[in-house]
């Protein structure tokens, strides 16, 4: 701010201003309508650029904040508090440019968001590394752009109740408290102002207040211009007073006799479809200093209550090597704090870090590609994972069937018959957007068929009475390794009694008092017959299944 010499930005939007100054004092043509488009479009990308630029200034101070905290302290508190301020009010000028909007049109706020707002992703100010959605105006779309009758009333109202005197009043108590930050003597140089010497005149001379000389008989697109300069002079305020603290931080005199190029990659461990990225720097370093680094496993931070559980590394020739072992399996983190003594005053300044990482097991894959099979009526178990990515952000779909977790929380996958493949692919939310990590396909097939079996016989010999104990005919699966069950829900019981085929069918299946009489009659050498076993399977298929024959012996 030294002299405080206007920047182009500034320039330019004193030019606008003064355009727009021009044009209101005009019937409002087409020609003229047209133009508070263009000059809106202007101003809108012109503070989008800004807020920029803006967020860029406020990264700066937080790393000088990071390298010296307790020099930086005092001034990034302040600045924060200048960002939450700033931020208040034109989230509250953003609000007022919907409402305005909504009340020309006669509709509701909700709807007027939905016809005329489209959406679009900024930086957050008051979270530089994570965007946020902004609602912009699409003034030409609205109808009412040229008409002043309602937005006159919304703003100005009666008996100096309108919303223009609610805005007023937010614009006051942030000029002043801007001024509290970069000084009374730049009064003249800071915006937003709403009073002054004289007060405003009409084309007459009539004395009129800001918010009667802005906002009375000014037509809709005119209203939206006005707000949006407003949000310019916020700008300008917030970043002059920024540039104004970030001034206040003056670097003490260390020596340096070494320097040294580092690469700081953001990860060693980058997947396909990711960028690597990495921070570049010039280190300077003193190789006859000593500092003392405290360093603590699983901590975000370093304070009074679990710094005595730190670790102290010693420096070796001005630099200090880190070494954990990767005992624990998945995300890591640390935390700690470098101690050096001030060159100047020799009092010891801790600096701050922290960082993390991930521990990967060993692993190997290995996939039968002609046995991918799910099996349908049946909880299909699978294992979900992709190596150097925490299991918690991986997040799978199927095409078709269904995915979901035991109690153990394992993944199982049940498919739905009539289906011949189905396809799990994966994402994980990685660096602020989504990362596919790929997919795999299956094969969707029936269980196979279960062997029905008496006593555990199909055929051969048994005894009288360990038939008639066996007493039902029993469905079992032979290596498969699914716990499932088939129901026989019919059979034929036959036999030979003196020349003749005696044959019975039997429901369910268990051994009816009728097949019971004709076991415990039977003679020796004297052959049954199960035929026509019906099972019904856990995917309700009906399965027709194999003969079992025996002889009593």
């Amino acid at each position: 701010m030294a002299g405080y010499k206007e920047t182009p930005r500034q320039k330019m939007i004193g030019m606008l201003y003064l355009v727009l100054t021009a044009l209101l004092a005009l019937n409002v043509s087409k020609d003229i309508l047209d133009a508070f488009l263009v000059v809106n479009d202007s101003m809108e990308n012109t503070n989008e650029s800004f807020s920029t630029k803006i967020t860029d200034a406020y990264a700066r101070f937080e790393n000088q904040y990071q390298l010296n905290p307790g020099k930086v302290e005092e001034f990034w508190n302040k600045a924060k508090e200048v960002r939450t301020r700033s931020n208040e009010l034109i989230n509250y000028i953003e609000q007022l440019k919907i409402e305005v909007v909504a009340n020309s049109e006669k509709i509701t706020v909700e709807e007027a968001q939905a016809k005329f707002f489209r959406e679009q992703m900024v930086a957050d100010p008051m979270n530089p590394s994570t965007p946020k959605k902004k609602l912009v105006l699409n003034l030409g779309d609205v109808p009412t752009k040229d008409k002043f009758d309602q937005a006159t009333n919304f703003m100005v109202g009666q008996n100096k109740n309108g919303k223009a005197y609610e805005l007023a009043r937010k614009m006051d108590e942030f000029r002043s408290f801007i001024l509290t930050v970069v000084g009374e003597q730049y009064a003249d140089k800071i915006g937003l102002v709403t009073k002054k010497e004289g007060g405003y005149r009409d084309a007459s001379g009539t004395p009129q207040d800001w918010e009667y000389y802005n906002f009375y008989h000014t037509i809709l697109a005119a209203n939206i211009t006005i707000l949006n300069k407003i949000i310019a002079e916020a700008q300008n305020a917030e970043f002059d007073a920024i540039n104004r603290l970030y001034a206040n931080i003056t670097e003490k005199d260390f020596k340096f006799d070494n320097v040294v190029a580092k690469v700081i990659p953001k990860s060693t461990y980058v997947l396909s479809g990711q960028n690597y990225e990495a921070e570049i720097l010039v280190a300077a370093y003193d190789s006859k200093t000593q500092s003392e680094v405290k360093v603590l496993r699983g901590a975000d931070k370093i304070t009074e209550a679990n710094v005595g559980k730190t670790q102290v590394f010693k420096s070796e020739a001005g630099t200090v090597k880190l070494q954990f072992p990767s005992t624990n399996v998945g995300p890591q983190q640390y935390a700690g704090v470098i101690e050096m003594r001030d060159p100047v005053s020799q009092e010891i300044i801790r600096y701050n870090f922290n960082a993390d990482y991930i521990v990967a097991p060993p692993s190997l894959t290995v996939a039968p590609l002609k046995m991918n099979v799910f099996y349908v009526g049946v909880r299909n178990p699978i294992s979900i994972s992709a190596p150097g990515i925490p299991d918690n952000i991986v997040v799978p779909t199927i095409t078709k069937g269904k995915l979901g977790k035991d109690d153990n929380g394992g993944w199982y996958v049940e498919v739905p018959a009539g289906e011949n493949k189905t396809t799990i692919s994966a994402t994980a939310w990685v660096d602020g957007k989504s990362l596919p990590l790929g997919s795999s396909e299956f094969r969707i097939k029936r269980v196979p068929d279960p062997v029905a079996m008496i006593a555990g016989k199909l055929e051969g010999a048994i005894d009288k009475n360990s038939l008639l104990a066996a007493g039902a005919i029993i469905p079992t699966m032979r290596d498969f390794d699914f716990e499932l069950y088939f129901e026989v829900t019919s059979y034929t019981f036959a036999t030979i009694v003196n020349g003749d085929w005696i044959p019975r069918n039997i429901r369910g299946n268990r051994f009816t008092e009728e097949v019971q009489g004709v076991i415990r009659n039977a003679q020796r050498k004297q052959k049954f017959f199960f035929e026509n076993i019906q099972a019904k399977g856990p995917d309700g298929t009906v399965r027709g299944l194999n003969t079992i024959n025996l002889e009593i012996n």
